[in-house]
Formats: C-alpha cells, structure tokens, sequence
C-alpha cells in the first residue's frame, strides 16, 4: 500500500510538473510577440525562479549545508545540462528546424533514459514497456505534426539531439534517492547554474538578447509584461522544477520521462484555451496514442525501484 501511494503521488505531481511546463508557451508568446527574444525570457524565467526558490531551500538547508557540497555534482549537471544546456541546445535547433521538429528530437531524450537505466542499471524495459515506447514516440510524431513543413538541417538535428541529451539528464539526476538533496533544494540549485550560465551565454552573443518594457497581449487581454514574466517564473519554473523533482523520485526516471511527454499535450490544450489555436484530428488522435504509450511504459515497469549504489563508489557519481 505505501508503494502504491508514493507511485500515485508521483504521477499526480508528475502531471502536475508537466501542466506547470505548459503553460510556458502561453506566458513566452505574449513576450516573444512584444519584442522580447527567446533567450531574455527564459534567462529571466529561470533566474526568477532559482530567486523564488532561494528562502525555502536555504530552510530546508539549516544544519544540512554538508549535503549539498555531497551532491554539488549533480546540481551543476542538472543546471549546465538539464537547464542551460538543455535551452541553449533548443534555442539554437528551431533557428535551422521546424518547431515540431526540433521538440520531436528533445523528447527522443525519454528514450535516451530507457537506455540509460537499462545499460547503466541493467533495468532492461519489458516487451510492454519497448511498446509503450514505440506507442508514444509515434503519438508525439501526430500532435506535433512532424510531417507537414518539416525543415530538415543537419547541423540543426545535431541541436536538438543534444537538447534531448539535457531532457535525458533532468531525468536521470532527478531520479537519485541515495543521499540526495530534497527536490525544492535541487530544482533550486539547477535554476541557479543554469540562470548564470544562460545569462553568460547571451553576455557573450551566443544568443540574442531583447527586451521592452511595453505591455503585451496575453489571452487577448493587455497586461504588463510583468504577468507573462511572472507566470513563467512561478509556475513554468519554480512550481514545475520543482514537482517534477519530486514526481522523479517516487516514479523512477524511465516511467516519469514519459509521463512528462503530456507536457506537450498540456501546452496544445492552453494554447487552444487562452490563444484560440484548435488542434486538428490528426493532433487530437496523436494525443490519445501518447496517452496510451504512457499506460503501456507505465505497466511494463510495475511498481518503481530504487537505484542500489555501487559498492566502493561515491553515490553522487552513479547518477
């Protein structure tokens, strides 16, 4: 029965994460429509959140300041690659792909961690589990319309295969429990990097950085740009690192990797709500197929187990 609650828990936070990430697409276009770039408003989403974030976790710290310097690793690989790398790698895939093609490939990162855990860990997926990965990858195909208009560019793949890389490793850092840092403290040391690193990458031109201070269009209302900015800060970030975190820990990284898919169904959902963008068949249909991807890995991988350390190493190093 504990089982049973902590993997319920886990999938309601999981949902609840990949909701939070849904909604960065409403929040970003009222910006990216204004004036802003892509990179000011995910530098700034990011170092929000991270500054959110910073009076809880050093509460959770007191008396604790020893763990985080146990798993200072996997906190800089969370922000320089599951945070910085992860949006730098994107930012510059849709500069030469098309967007569903270029969120394609960053999602590919949930089979990354399937063949993670099971070279790494020796969980080999079952025949039900390898389906539901065959299911949702071609439901993902359908809502993000691959097909029509799709811009191929090799350097353009080469992006958004490392962007996948940093989604694969959100997931797998996360999924530490041996004398890991608690999930609100980790999703804040993560933001943290990854805004410095991010605001780094636009200091050196790497990115192009523009922002305005007039009001933008958000859901057909004129509001301060200081609402979508937020909305990204607090729920795209804060909330939706956070939980996702969490969520990770309790599900195993391979069954939450693709319960993290629905963001993309979350983000079709807001965008048809509040930006009147309405899905077509084919999007709607590919959303059941991913769902029904999510219930095959979901079965295939029973209740989760957690990660055994290597005798003779250093826990913080096995993720």
């Amino acid at each position: 029965m504990p089982d049973r609650r902590a993997s319920l828990t886990g999938l309601l936070l999981a949902l609840a994460s990949a909701a939070a990430f849904g909604t960065s697409g409403v929040f970003a276009s009222a910006l990216l429509s204004s004036g802003w770039s892509a990179a000011a408003a995910v530098t700034l989403r990011v170092g929000l959140g991270a500054l959110v974030l910073t009076v809880p976790a050093l509460l959770q710290l007191r008396g604790r300041w020893s763990l985080l310097r146990a798993n200072l690793g996997s906190v800089v690989a969370f922000g320089l690659l599951a945070v910085a790398g992860c949006q730098l790698a994107y930012f510059l895939a849709i500069g030469r792909l098309s967007v569903g093609v270029a969120l394609l490939l960053e999602y590919s990162g949930v089979v990354l961690v399937v063949l993670w855990t099971w070279l790494r860990h020796g969980q080999r997926p079952s025949p039900v589990t390898a389906a539901g990965v065959v299911v949702a990858i071609a439901g993902l195909v359908l809502v993000l319309d691959v097909v029509r208009g799709a811009e191929i560019d090799l350097l353009g793949v080469f992006w958004g295969l490392l962007a996948a890389v940093g989604l694969a490793v959100y997931f797998v850092v996360s999924g530490r429990t041996d004398g890991a840092l608690p999930p609100l403290v980790s999703a804040w040391g993560g933001l943290a990097i990854g805004a410095v690193v991010l605001g780094a990458a636009a200091a050196v031109g790497l990115v192009p950085w523009r922002t305005t201070a007039a009001d933008v269009d958000l859901a057909g209302t004129q509001v301060s740009w200081l609402v979508p900015l937020l909305g990204l800060a607090l729920v795209a970030a804060a909330f939706a690192y956070a939980t996702g975190v969490a969520a990770i820990r309790r599900l195993g990284s391979r069954t939450s990797s693709f319960v993290g898919l629905t963001e993309v169904l979350f983000a079709v959902l807001f965008a048809w709500l509040a930006l009147g963008q309405q899905p077509g068949p084919v999007q709607l249909v590919g959303g059941v197929v991913v769902l029904a991807g999510i219930v095959l890995v979901r079965a295939g991988e029973g209740d989760p187990a957690p990660v055994e350390p290597v005798p003779g190493r250093d826990p913080v190093a096995q993720a």
